[in-house]
Formats: C-alpha cells, structure tokens, sequence
C-alpha cells in the first residue's frame, strides 16, 4: 500500500497549537505519517541567503531566509509535544532534519525514519551523519541530475544504510510545479538506473498528478497540507486543504484497488458474462443427421455456451451426428 505523507512543513507557522491541528487535519485526511521540518535557522542559511522567488511570490514581500526561518523553527520542546500528540492521534511523527544540531536532536527522538529534504542531496557530511544512522531513508531529488543522485547513494550506502532502506523521490522544486517541469517519467528511470524503491514528493497544484505517480508505480506520496491556503506563511498557498488532501487519499487507495497483481486473467464478474457475451458454432438453418458441416449450415452467435467459434475450421467437414434446428448451439 502506498506510504502517504502529510507534509505540514514550516504551516505551523511556528505555533505549537497550529502545529495540532495540522496534525488533526492529517489524520483525518487519511495521511499515514505527518511531518514537519527540524532546524536551526541560524545553521541553516547566513544572513546574505535571499529568499526563494516562490517565497516571495507567496509571502508578497522579501527579506533574508534567516529572518524567515526564525519564525518557523520548532523548537526542542516542541517536538515531545508533537510526537506524544501523533500517539494519541495514532499518526506517525516524522521530520526532515537540515542541520547537524536537528539530526542529534531527531535520533535521540526515536523516529523510525528519515528524510532527506532535495537542498541536502549534495551536503556531504550531512550525508553522511544519515547514512551512519542505518535506518530507512526518504531521498527527494528536487533539482537534481542522475549522477548527484548515484553520488548521494553511494554516500549512505557507504556509512552504513544498504539501498533497499532507501526510498528516492522524484521532485519538481517549485512551489506549485509547472505540469509541464513535472516530468514523471523520470521516477520511472530513476527506478531503473539505481533499483530502489521511488516514490514522489508533489509540488504541483491539485491532486491529479500524485494519484497518476500512485497509478505508475510510486510507492510513497508526499504532498503538503495547511488548513487555510490564505493563512501567512511561505508554503500555505503551494499546499492542499484537509478536504482536497482527503480527496487525494481516496484517489490513491482506489487506484491501489485498481492496480491489481498484472496477471491478466478472466475475473470473478467476468467469468458470470463469458457465455452472455461470447459466441458459438449455432446451425445457419436445419441442419440433418449425416450431413456435413459447411460454411453455408454453419454460423457463429451468443451465447457462448457451445462449441468456441476457435475450433470452426476443426468443425467443418464433420459429419451431424444428429438433427439441428436452425439457431441451435452446437454442442
């Protein structure tokens, strides 16, 4: 089944109470794991770092990231509150890690998981710290080339995490992603070049592309949440409201449904249609006791619960065994 994350992010807003009910929202929803970001501002960016255009754009205004940053950290004891909340909710807690202080913070948390975010796939010794951890890894690959990636696996498989814990997302680092810069395929050949495990972390607007990556093989969806795409913040308006969020996790688990196992066989429903829709060897007109079959008395009609129109060469030229009426199945 299809591993679904709500990414709530930075759409805390820095308020713990926020951070709840987006956590609420997830569960509701039908989210298996609802994460959030870790980090030290000041480890984070150096006050020369601009914001990106999209969060400018969204924000309608621009100031260094640091400035930005520091109002949407959680802080230490933040995230007991949180993950006690996620166990009373029965949701898994995870979040992604963008600095040394918050990967020590996280492990001595217990979290079954990590997630590398795309803007750390060519920090080294961030790498590293991960890959010495040894448990499962999420890869987003937003900006990414193949060669930074095969780079970044070799790293953690290097210190300590063997490929098959890692899961590799496809990501389009745009906030909303073009449709046309999304480029799903390339989850496909990411599957083949490097034989893991892909999923994809859905940057565009609406719900249609995540449930066609469900529907092309992801194994993991990953698309933010907010409770109002109108609350302050840089990711609010680039996110999916809990009742959109919900429509995708419905879209998901029926295209699950829909999948199936790739064996192409007759289903249950179809095998009760086979004779209703399927033809048979049926007599043209009467047909008497010694005559030969011949493609004048013979013809092919439903039901299908006679002999298969397949073996009609088999047939002509045999001898009536007995009397026919005209339209009756032979059989």
């Amino acid at each position: 089944m299809t591993l679904i994350i709500a990414e709530a992010g930075v759409n805390h807003n820095g308020d713990l109470q926020l951070a709840k009910e987006l956590i609420n929202a997830s569960v509701d929803s039908g989210a298996d794991i609802v994460k959030f970001q870790t980090f030290q501002a000041n480890q984070l960016a150096t006050e020369q770092a601009e914001q990106a255009r999209y969060q400018t754009r969204n924000l309608g205004h621009s100031r260094s990231q640091l400035a930005l940053l520091q109002e949407l950290e959680l802080k230490p004891e933040q995230h007991d509150h949180l993950i006690a909340y996620c166990k009373q909710r029965t949701i898994e807690f995870l979040s992604t890690a963008f600095d040394s202080f918050s990967i020590e913070l996280l492990a001595g948390l217990q979290l079954k998981r990590w997630k590398i975010p795309s803007g750390e796939i060519t920090n080294l010794p961030y790498l590293r710290l991960i890959g010495a951890l040894g448990q499962p890894v999420i890869l987003s690959t937003g900006m990414a080339n193949l060669g930074e990636i095969e780079a970044a696996l070799e790293v953690l498989e290097e210190f300590g995490t063997p490929r098959r814990l890692i899961t590799v997302l496809h990501c389009t680092t745009e906030y909303p992603a073009p449709l046309e810069e999304v480029n799903l395929q390339a989850m496909l050949t990411i599957k083949k070049s490097f034989g893991v495990e892909v999923g994809y972390s859905d940057h565009t607007e609406g719900i249609e592309v995540a449930i066609a990556a469900v529907a092309m093989g992801a194994s993991l969806i990953e698309k933010h949440i907010t409770l109002d795409h109108d609350l302050p913040g840089p990711d609010h308006k680039a996110s999916l409201e809990p009742d959109q969020f919900a429509a995708m996790v419905r879209g998901i688990r029926m295209i699950e449904k829909a999948m199936g196992d790739g064996i192409k066989r007759p289903t249950a429903s179809e095998k009760q249609n086979l004779a209703v829709v399927r033809k048979s060897l049926v007599a043209a007109r009467h047909i008497c006791a010694g005559e030969l079959f011949t493609e004048e008395n013979l013809t092919v009609k439903r039901p299908g619960t006679g002999i298969s129109p397949m073996y009609w060469d088999n047939w002509i030229g045999q001898i009536a065994a007995r009397d026919f009426a005209a339209d009756e199945v032979i059989g």
